[in-house]
């Protein structure tokens, strides 16, 4: 008998890390029923971070928390205490861009995450693990700024309006009354390494995605450079130029700001779950996400877990919405969309063809 770790990323959109990793565990079995499975859904900082932690970490505790969503509508959101204390709190779950009804460039905002940051401080989190990807906004994290504490306030001292347009009046900002760093402090998982402005900024890179033109770009670096500006004026000394500050539309800013620290996703949620010390003790991992493409040897979940199988010594096996580039150093690849027919077929079905792809993977393994 064989023990094998399923430790995928959630297919964005389509289906979480624990349902993907569920899915490929049951096809795989399906050919090999005598092998033990091992679930251990991964994420890299964006969406389905909550989940993985929730699977993976016995005794974690889901609090429920209404935040003010990045519509400026209420929302239930959640954020998870671990048992030696720590704090996840997903940026996804309470600012993210799934939770537009459309996309809003200028209006977006990062108050509800701030929201869910002062619920875990408030019940006593001793630490912070703060997954920043998949966010609506280019507001520089000043929603979340603001809801931990930060008065950013216009010439005549009013507190200014939410997202990047309110960023267009900001004049001073008082952060003396901002919220106090756990003593375990903040760590940010998040895999992005931009800084905050420029041409590889929050503005030009990710803006479009948010839905601003090429006309709002430039505006909306402006109010993420008058942030930089004020904050330092403030005494809050931060590098726009820090790799990580323009994550999340520059939550990753905001957050260097308030004193947190950048921690890579992946490495970061495989080393919270003990990702590395389960596969000394297996003999092969599968792991996947939506799309495996240039971009996924940057540090993203495959790569990370497939590092960690050269460690230890075991093939590492990839499962992917679509494969667009030459998958390196795995010891088999599936894609969900060749044995679906497409992509449409995959995405409309996405758990189906991870079983699918679970069976494939288990056939071609001799181990």
């Amino acid at each position: 008998m064989s023990t094998v770790v399923f430790a995928p990323d959630s297919f964005k959109g389509s289906a979480t890390a624990a349902e993907v990793a569920s899915a490929l565990a049951a096809g795989w079995s399906s050919v090999r029923s005598g092998d033990r499975v091992v679930l251990a859904p991964m994420a890299d900082g964006g969406e389905g971070t909550l989940d993985a932690f929730e699977v993976a970490v016995p005794g974690a505790e889901r609090r429920p928390v209404r935040v003010t969503g990045p519509d400026g509508e209420a929302r239930d959101a959640s954020w998870l205490l671990l048992p030696d204390g720590t704090a996840v709190v997903e940026l996804a779950d309470t600012s993210g861009i799934v939770l537009m009804p459309r996309l809003a460039p200028y209006d977006a905002q990062t108050t509800g995450f701030g929201q869910a940051i002062a619920a875990a401080l408030d019940a006593g989190a001793t630490g912070l693990l703060l997954a920043i990807g998949g966010s609506a906004s280019t507001d520089g994290g000043a929603g979340m700024l603001s809801a931990l504490g930060a008065r950013l306030l216009d010439a005549d001292g009013a507190v200014i309006g939410p997202g990047n347009r309110g960023l267009a009046e900001l004049h001073r900002a008082e952060t003396g009354p901002l919220r106090t760093l756990p003593a375990g402090g903040a760590r940010i998982l998040s895999d992005v390494t931009s800084p905050l402005l420029g041409p590889a900024g929050a503005a030009a890179v990710f803006g479009p995605q948010k839905g601003a033109t090429a006309a709002d770009v430039p505006v909306l670096e402006a109010g993420l450079a008058r942030l930089a500006r004020v904050l330092r004026e403030a005494g809050v000394d931060v590098d726009p130029a820090a790799p990580g500050a323009g994550a999340a539309g520059g939550t990753g800013f905001g957050l260097l700001a308030w004193g947190a620290t950048m921690a890579p996703g992946s490495a970061a949620v495989g080393e919270a779950l003990g990702l590395a010390a389960a596969l000394t003790s297996a003999d092969a991992v599968v792991t996947g996400e939506g799309r495996y493409d240039d971009q996924s040897a940057a540090g993203k979940v495959p790569e990370y877990v497939a590092g960690l199988a050269r460690d230890a010594g075991i093939p590492a096996f990839l499962a992917a919405g679509s494969i667009a580039a030459e998958p390196r150093g795995f010891a088999g690849a599936a894609s969900l969309s060749d044995l679906a027919g497409g992509s449409a077929a995959a995405i409309t079905d996405p758990l189906r063809w991870a079983a699918a792809a679970g069976a494939e993977l288990a056939r071609r393994w001799p181990g």
